[in-house]
């Protein structure tokens, strides 16, 4: 899969490390960003709509959408950049990829991820330190570390590389492990830190401490329920990112809009953004 840049309304074409450049300036400004995780076509051009600079694909979005469980390896690694091409090319935006685990249990298949994501002009990329392997869902320390340590050797300087580690995700409520990950990643070379969904704010602040200079995302954020943007920006979190929420809220949507359907109201369902509209949206950036 080969990057020829994104061409722009002025005719001239962002090349990757443009993007990689962008991307990479918006952890560095004041106050950081919000990164929302569409999952098709449209959904990524009602984020470029918003406003939203910059974009991350969702594994679990993708997922769903092609019927399959999230984390498991049941969506290829090619699969992932495909969307994530899309994503890109009908907006123009830096594009970070939520590449789970890079797609396989050894450096070198991180390293083949942060190489492939690269090609296919992906601005970010992530390696988590899951395995995909439920009875032991989370890599060993020392396997973790040296696979983000490989992975940021390709990355450097060519991509921003976020290092994760998924123990709250999987049930192993351990803010001292996971703070020991997360610096260990960051001595690695990872960019940006991530763990999902910390007890509090409490352990979000804690874990900006511990990773500082470097900047942390956060999705949504901690476990105990949403808290508004300014608040995890005055934690100090560089990046909040929307993960599978979007594709979440839309179907709870529709699941509801369907549920009034099949009683007899169909109101619900027949609401929402028109056809034509949507065809607007895609003959502008068409037009882009």
């Amino acid at each position: 899969m080969g990057f020829d840049g994104y061409l722009i309304g002025d005719g001239n074409v962002v090349t990757q490390h443009e993007l990689y450049e962008r991307f990479k300036g918006l952890h560095e400004r004041a106050g950081g960003f919000v990164m929302p995780n569409p999952w098709d076509g449209v959904s990524a051009l009602l984020c470029k709509e918003a406003g939203f600079e910059a974009l991350g694909t969702s594994s679990a979005a993708i997922a769903f959408s092609l019927g399959r469980l999230d984390g498991t390896h049941a969506v290829s690694r090619e699969e992932h950049l495909q969307n994530a091409v899309l994503i890109g090319r009908i907006t123009g935006l830096p594009v970070n990829g939520d590449t789970e685990d890079g797609f396989g249990p050894a450096p070198a298949d991180a390293v083949a991820t942060v190489e492939a994501a690269i090609a296919a002009g992906l601005a970010g990329v992530a390696i988590e330190d899951t395995t995909a392997d439920p009875n032991e869902p989370i890599h060993r320390f020392d396997d973790a570390v040296g696979r983000v340590r490989q992975a940021a050797k390709a990355a450097s300087g060519r991509i921003v590389l976020t290092a994760r580690t998924d123990n709250f995700l999987h049930g192993i409520d351990d803010l001292d492990d996971t703070i020991k990950r997360l610096v260990a990643f960051a001595e690695a070379g990872a960019d940006v830190l991530y763990a999902p969904f910390p007890k509090d704010m409490d352990a979000v602040r804690a874990i900006v401490k511990a990773v500082a200079p470097k900047p942390v995302n956060v999705v949504i954020g901690p476990a105990s329920g949403p808290v508004p943007v300014a608040e995890l920006q005055a934690a100090g979190v560089k990046r909040i990112s929307l993960g599978a929420a979007g594709y979440t809220n839309a179907m709870g949507t529709l699941r509801a809009s369907l549920k009034e359907a099949m009683g007899g109201n169909l109101v619900p369902v027949s609401t929402g953004m028109r056809a034509k509209t949507i065809m607007k949206l895609i003959e502008k950036a068409a037009a882009t």
